[in-house]
């Protein structure tokens, strides 16, 4: 019984990317399907890679970091020293996330209140 597998642009539409992209990935190590000549075959394991990376991206890691956190899962210590090391970037994360939150609504109140002074140099309505 052979094993499943896909072609690039069908890893490409799964995950709504490019295959540009995958070749990128592929470029810089995050993946690494088999070839056959100029094709690529991606198996399960090529497959859950992309899911991985752009997890990762939504969450706002960069790929050097996410290309640490799945190697990781291959290192003999496997799947504890990912987590371990997954959990210390999520904290650093989150607290990068919190800040910006504070950025975030430290600037809307600043607009709020230039609005205001606005709106009553000029006699507008609030």
């Amino acid at each position: 019984m052979t094993s499943p597998h896909w072609t690039i642009r069908e890893i490409a539409d799964e995950f709504g990317v490019t295959t540009r992209t995958i070749r990128h990935y592929e470029d810089i190590g995050l993946i690494s399907p088999e070839r056959q000549g100029t094709t690529r075959i991606f198996h399960r394991r090529d497959r859950t890679r992309p899911a991985l990376i752009l997890r990762g991206k939504r969450l706002g890691f960069p790929l050097d970091e996410i290309a640490t956190i799945i190697n990781l899962y291959d290192a003999p210590r496997g799947r504890r020293s990912q987590l371990e090391y997954v959990l210390s970037q999520i904290d650093e994360r989150r607290a990068d996330l919190e800040q910006r939150r504070r950025d975030i609504d430290d600037a809307l109140s600043e607009l709020d209140t230039f609005e205001q002074r606005c709106r009553t140099d000029t006699g507008a309505r609030p």
